[in-house]
C-alpha cells in the first residue's frame, strides 16, 4: 500500500514542495503506486553520510574509502592525507565537475554558432548590436562585412579558447580594472577552459596535490574559467543567435499544462532543442495534425533552466522547477518530455511508464535506461523536432485521467544586463547611474542574487522565497536565475505588483519604473548575466572601483548540483560574499572552512558562508551590505531635494 504524504501544513519541517499544487499531486501520484522522489527519499536514511556530507571521504583510490573524522589525533588516510587535504580534494573535484558541465554546454553553443553563421541550421543572427559588442572585445574587424562573416570569425576565435593551452579568457578583461589586476596578482586568471579541469582532475590524483590552499587555487581558476568563461560564451552567444531577452509577461507553475492541448515539455538545459520545437510547434501542418487526433494544438513548457532559457525570450511558459519535474508528468497531461542535460532525474523513466508520457533523451552525452533515445542534430533540427512533435501527438488519445492543478502565477522575466541598462534610461540614455544613485541615496539598500536549485532536502521554494521576501522588505533589489526564479514565479514575486511587499524606498523605485523588486535574469548559466552588472555598477561610478566594494551579496538557499559550487567560487573569487543554505561540502574540515569562510577574503574581497535558516541567511546578507556602504561612507539615507534654478546653475559652474 502506497505511503500517504502528509501535507506540508500538518508535518512541520518535512521535505516536499511548498507549492500546494504540486503537494496534491504528489498525494495522488502515492495513492496510485506511482514511486517519485518522496518515496525514494523515504526509504533511504532520514540523513546522508556524514563524512561525505562533510567532504572528509576519500575514495581516490584503492586503499579506502577512508573515512576522517576532523580534530581526532591521527585521523588521517592510509597515504596520509589530512582531513583538510581530502575535503579540499573533494570540493575541487566538485568545482571541476560544475564547472565542466558550464563548459560543455558554452562549447555546444559555440558550434552551434559557428554552424548557424555557415548557414547549416534553422537559426539566425538576431542581436546584430552584440555581435559586434562581442566582436570587438575578440579584435573581430566589423566594419564593411557581413555579419555571418563576422559571426564565423567570432566563432572560431571562441572555440579556440575551450583547447587554449596559455595566455588568458577574452572574457575576464570585462571585469573592473582593480579586479583584474588583483588576479593577476593571484594567478587565477584561467589560460583556457578545458586546461583548468583537467589540471584539477589531476592535482587531485591520489599522491599529487597536497596542500589544501594549493588546491583551492586550482579550484578558483577552474571556477573562474566557468563564470568568466564557458558561461559568459554561451549567455552571449545565445543572445545573439536567439535573441537578447527583453521583459515580457508569461506564467509559471503546473496549470501552464493543457487539458485540449498536446502537452509537449523540455526540460534540461542547452537551448538548442527548445528552439527548434518553439519553431515547429505552431507550423499548420503540425497544428492540423494536433487536430486530427481531437487537441486543439501544440502546448509547449518547460522544466528548469531548458524552461528558462525559451521563457526569457519567447515567453513560452514554465510548468516546474527541479523538484516538479516527476509531479509535472504525474498530472498525466504529459504527451511527451524531451531532456538533454543536467539536473535530469533518472526517477522520470520509472514515472513515465505510470502514464501515457514518452520521455525521449536527445543528448548523445545524456541516455536514461528505458526511455526512447532520439539524437538531435543540428543540420536536421527542424525535421527532427517535426518528428518529436508528431511521436507526442500520437500519444494524445492514449491519455487516461488528467489532473492539471488550477494553479497558474504570471511573471515578468526577461531581464539581461542590456534590459536593466535600458529600462533605466531609454535607448539614448540608457545607463546604470539611476540604479547607482538610488544605492547612494538609500532607497535602494543593495543589491541581492538568489541564485541556484531547489531541494528535496527541504521544503522547496519556501526556503529561497523567505530569503527573497526578506531581501526586498528590507529594500535590496534581488536578482535571480535559476530554479530560484521557478519559485519566485509561483510565489508571485516576479510581477511588479510584487513592490507591495518591498520596503519604501525600493517600493518607490520599482513603482517609478515599472519593474518588479525581483528581477529574473535567465537560467543557471546567466549567472554571468550578474558578473557583468556588477561590474556595469563599477563602471558607472560612485560605489567604489572594485566588485568587492559594492553593496551587495549572494545566495544559493536551496543549492543542489555541483554547478552551484563552481559559480559560487567564481562569484567568491570576483569578490562577493557568498551564502549557502543547509550544508556545505568542506564542514568537515575545520581549517579548510575556516580558510574558505575567513582567510579568503583576504585574497578576493570576498568569501563563503552557510546558515540554515533563511530569515537569518536575508540577514547576513543585509549586514554584509550594511558594512559595504559603511566603507563607502553611505550608510546614512539622503533625503531626496529638488533643486531651483539658482541650484542648478551652481551646478552646472562647478
Amino acid at each position: 500500500m502506497a505511503r500517504k504524504i502528509i501535507p506540508f501544513t500538518q508535518k512541520a519541517g518535512c521535505q516536499g514542495i511548498c507549492c500546494e499544487a504540486s503537494t496534491s499531486i504528489l498525494e495522488q501520484a502515492a495513492k496510485d503506486g506511482v514511486k517519485t522522489y518522496v518515496q525514494r527519499m523515504e526509504n533511504m536514511s532520514a540523513q546522508p553520510c556524514l563524512f561525505g556530507q562533510g567532504g572528509t571521504c576519500c575514495r581516490n583510490c584503492s586503499f579506502g574509502p577512508c573515512m576522517l573524522i576532523d580534530g581526532v589525533a591521527e585521523s588521517v588516510g592510509i597515504c596520509g592525507a589530512t582531513p583538510a587535504t581530502v575535503a579540499a580534494r573533494n570540493f575541487a573535484r566538485m568545482v571541476a565537475s560544475g564547472a565542466a558541465a558550464h563548459m560543455d554546454h558554452g562549447r555546444e553553443t559555440a558550434l552551434t554558432f559557428l554552424a548557424t553563421a555557415k548557414g547549416e541550421t534553422p537559426f539566425e543572427i538576431k542581436d546584430e548590436k552584440k555581435l559586434h559588442f562581442i566582436a570587438d572585445l575578440y579584435k573581430v574587424k566589423t566594419e564593411g562585412r557581413r555579419k555571418e562573416d563576422i559571426a564565423i570569425e567570432l566563432g572560431e576565435k571562441i572555440l579556440a579558447e575551450f583547447g587554449q593551452q596559455e595566455g588568458a579568457l577574452v572574457m575576464t578583461k570585462r571585469a573592473p580594472a582593480k579586479r583584474q589586476e588583483l588576479w593577476k596578482k593571484q594567478g587565477v586568471i584561467p589560460r583556457g577552459v578545458d586546461r583548468e579541469v583537467v589540471e584539477i582532475m589531476h592535482r587531485t590524483h591520489m599522491g599529487t596535490d597536497q596542500d589544501y590552499r594549493n588546491l583551492i587555487f586550482q579550484a578558483t581558476r577552474c571556477a573562474m574559467a566557468d563564470g568568466w568563461g564557458a558561461s559568459m560564451i554561451a549567455t552571449e552567444l545565445q543572445d545573439i543567435m536567439f535573441g537578447t531577452p527583453v521583459p515580457l509577461r508569461t506564467m509559471v507553475n503546473l496549470g501552464v499544462l493543457s487539458e485540449d492541448h498536446v502537452n509537449i515539455v523540455i526540460h534540461g538545459h542547452e537551448p538548442q532543442v527548445p528552439e527548434a520545437m518553439a519553431i515547429v510547434s505552431q507550423e499548420p501542418e503540425i497544428v492540423a495534425a494536433a487536430k486530427e487526433v481531437g487537441a486543439k494544438g501544440i502546448n509547449l513548457a518547460g522544466v528548469c533552466c531548458s524552461g528558462n532559457e525559451i521563457l526569457m525570450r519567447r515567453g513560452i511558459p514554465i510548468a516546474g522547477s527541479f523538484v516538479q519535474q516527476e509531479v509535472v508528468i504525474a498530472t498525466g497531461a504529459v504527451e511527451a518530455m524531451l531532456v538533454d542535460v543536467q539536473c535530469v532525474m533518472q526517477g522520470l523513466a520509472n514515472v513515465a511508464k505510470c502514464f501515457h508520457t514518452e520521455l525521449i533523451t536527445t543528448s548523445p552525452r545524456a541516455k536514461i535506461e528505458g526511455a526512447t533515445h532520439i539524437e538531435f542534430e543540428l543540420e536536421h533540427a527542424l525535421e527532427t523536432a517535426r518528428d518529436l512533435t508528431l511521436r507526442a501527438i500520437g500519444r494524445f488519445k492514449q491519455r487516461g485521467k488528467v489532473r492539471i492543478p488550477d494553479r497558474k502565477m504570471d511573471v515578468v522575466a526577461g531581464f539581461s544586463h542590456e534590459t536593466i541598462n535600458y529600462m533605466l534610461g531609454g535607448t539614448f540614455r540608457g545607463s546604470y547611474r539611476p540604479l547607482n544613485d538610488n544605492i547612494i541615496n538609500g532607497r535602494i539598500r543593495g543589491v541581492g542574487a538568489v541564485v541556484g536549485c531547489d531541494s528535496c532536502r527541504v521544503e522547496s521554494g519556501r526556503v529561497s522565497t523567505t530569503v527573497v521576501k526578506e531581501l526586498i522588505a528590507n529594500n535590496v533589489l534581488v536578482l535571480v536565475t535559476g530554479c530560484v526564479a521557478t519559485s519566485c514565479g509561483r510565489e508571485g514575486l516576479l510581477r511588479p505588483e510584487a513592490a507591495e511587499l518591498a520596503g519604501p524606498g525600493l517600493k518607490e523605485v520599482c513603482e517609478t519604473v515599472g519593474m518588479p523588486p525581483v528581477l529574473h535574469m535567465g537560467s543557471c548559466v546567466d549567472n554571468s548575466r550578474i558578473l557583468i552588472a556588477a561590474t556595469e555598477i563599477v563602471k558607472e561610478g560612485g560605489l567604489g572601483d572594485d566588485i568587492s566594494q559594492v553593496p551587495a551579496a549572494g545566495c544559493a538557499p536551496e543549492w543542489m548540483s555541483e554547478k552551484a559550487i563552481a559559480i559560487g567560487q567564481y562569484c567568491v573569487a570576483s569578490g562577493f560574499y557568498v551564502v549557502f543554505g543547509r550544508t556545505f561540502p568542506t564542514a568537515g574540515s575545520k581549517v579548510l572552512t575556516d580558510f574558505l569562510f575567513k582567510e579568503i577574503e583576504e585574497l578576493y574581497g570576498g568569501m563563503w558562508a552557510v546558515e540554515e535558516d533563511p530569515t537569518e541567511m536575508a540577514q547576513m546578507m543585509i549586514r554584509h551590505i550594511d558594512k559595504a556602504r559603511e566603507a563607502l561612507g553611505i550608510q546614512e539615507k539622503k533625503e531626496r531635494v529638488l533643486f531651483d534654478m539658482a541650484m542648478r546653475q551652481e551646478l552646472d559652474a562647478v
